[in-house]
């Protein structure tokens, strides 16, 4: 019997070691793809059976947004909590423009690593204007033990990448396609976790399905009906491809977005397989809404992507190009398929992981985002909650600043131009801006207070 006793204590102290340790942490953060893109968020066409089944074992957020509608400011705040513009990083940066993360900003790999995680960043990074370059820093400089990946976009597509960095190391050509190099790397990286025991932070920034695009045959077959004529990928990072301007129809974008979910499926199975599963938590999301049919730019040709109905695209500052899907698992914490109309954005993110791995939260510096736990529970979230966007836009729409239902767009001059009720109009068809001076005049107020925290903030670069 003490024998016996012996064991039962052995099994509840280790269960009890498993309840109460650090979870590791996947955080997959896609690039442009839209809030309609995904089977579970309702797109009739794309097969995404892998995301779709990640939502059923998690909570599906249907009100979440990017903080902000490009790339870089939404992966700036993400990564510190900090609406974009405090950290200096207000557009997509191109190549050599000495536009960067600061040093001063926190992020979650250096929160994490204080933790005692090892930490990772395999794909996209885009927060400085040179990766590799010693000059800028670099994700190492950010808190990460491991970076594998591109800085804007693939080139020339993403079959055999030309842009690819391992630890600061230009790899040259790396054969196969992106999302499958990524999975490949990402698994890989798992598997030196468990043989040397360490608690994880891997963000995985797929290329998908940002263009240039390319994809394997088996998937473009898939959606070969929405294909008119035969697909030919165009190039990046070279002379623009005149000839190669054809509008091919969608389904080549069908495709990069099931070849991405394929290949996530991949890695979420290797969670699995390596025992990780019961102690993970999962986050996905996007960085922007979608580049739509409506393309503006030559190098995004042949992009489809869904918007699940609402005005705009990426770019602007309308809900398409904002609202994102975003999926939480966590077993044993989140309810299996669970769904929250909560408002939320990017910088929870930050706030939630911090609070679920019990590392630090900043208290020397203004945070943007709150802790989405309660929605773990079916908890609901404040009520009275602002939101804050700011971006260069090419319409002059350039700042928004939304609290509860009412969403006031203003121009480049802080000029309320704008004014939509949400709740009763979602796509955003009435202007309403004439007609709600009081509103008009609440909304003004608290963007005022809020551009004035940005412009007195300590850490934001001159």
């Amino acid at each position: 019997m003490l024998s016996t006793l012996r064991i039962s204590l052995s099994l509840l102290f280790a269960l009890a070691a498993s309840l109460f340790s650090s979870p590791n942490v996947l955080l997959i953060y896609t690039d442009d793809l839209g809030y309609g893109d995904l089977g579970c968020y309702g797109h009739p066409i794309i097969q995404t059976p892998n995301i779709d089944q990640l939502a059923a074992e998690g909570l599906r957020l249907t009100q979440h947004y990017a903080p902000s509608a490009l790339c870089s400011p939404s992966r700036a705040a993400l990564l510190t909590g900090r609406t974009p513009y405090r950290t200096g990083i207000q557009s997509w940066i191109p190549e050599d423009t000495g536009i960067y993360l600061h040093k001063q900003e926190l992020t979650l790999a250096e929160l994490l690593r204080e933790q005692g995680y090892a930490t990772a960043i395999i794909g996209k990074w885009h927060l400085n204007s040179d990766l590799g370059n010693q000059k800028e820093p670099q994700p190492s400089d950010n808190g990460f033990d491991y970076s594998y990946g591109h800085n804007a976009f693939q080139t020339p597509t993403n079959r055999n990448p030309n842009n690819v960095y391992r630890n600061g190391k230009h790899l040259g050509v790396v054969e196969g396609f992106t999302a499958e190099i990524y999975a490949n790397e990402s698994i890989a990286w798992l598997k030196q976790r468990k043989a040397e025991g360490e608690p994880f932070f891997l963000y995985l920034a797929p290329a998908e399905p940002h263009t240039p695009l390319e994809n394997p045959d088996r998937f473009n077959a898939m959606y070969s009906e929405y294909s008119y004529g035969p697909i030919v990928p165009i190039p990046s990072g070279g002379a623009i491809p005149y000839e190669k301007l054809n509008a091919n129809g969608p389904g080549e974008y069908y495709a990069n977005i099931t070849t991405m979910d394929h290949h996530i499926g991949r890695v979420l199975k290797a969670i699995d397989e390596l025992g990780y599963r019961d102690n993970t938590l999962v986050i996905f999301s996007s960085d922007n809404g979608p580049v739509t049919s409506d393309w503006i730019n030559w190098w995004e040709t042949n992009a489809y992507g869904s918007t699940g109905g609402y005005r705009g695209r990426k770019h602007g500052l309308y809900e398409g190009g904002l609202r994102v899907p975003a999926i939480i698992r966590y077993p044993g914490m989140v309810e299996p398929g669970s769904v929250s109309e909560a408002l939320s954005i990017g910088m929870d993110l930050f706030t939630t992981i911090l609070n679920q791995t019990s590392a630090r939260v900043p208290n020397d510096r203004v945070l943007d985002g709150v802790d989405l736990s309660p929605l773990f529970e079916g908890k609901p979230l404040s009520d009275d909650r602002s939101f804050f966007w700011a971006l260069p836009t090419r319409w002059d729409k350039d700042y928004v600043y939304r609290r509860g239902d009412w969403k006031l767009i203003l121009n480049s001059q802080h000029e309320p131009v704008e004014l939509y009720n949400l709740k009763e109009d979602k796509l955003e068809f009435f202007n309403r801006i004439s007609e709600e001076n009081n509103i008009v005049s609440q909304l003004m107020a608290g963007f005022s207070a809020t551009w004035t925290s940005i412009q007195n903030d300590p850490l934001r670069p001159n």
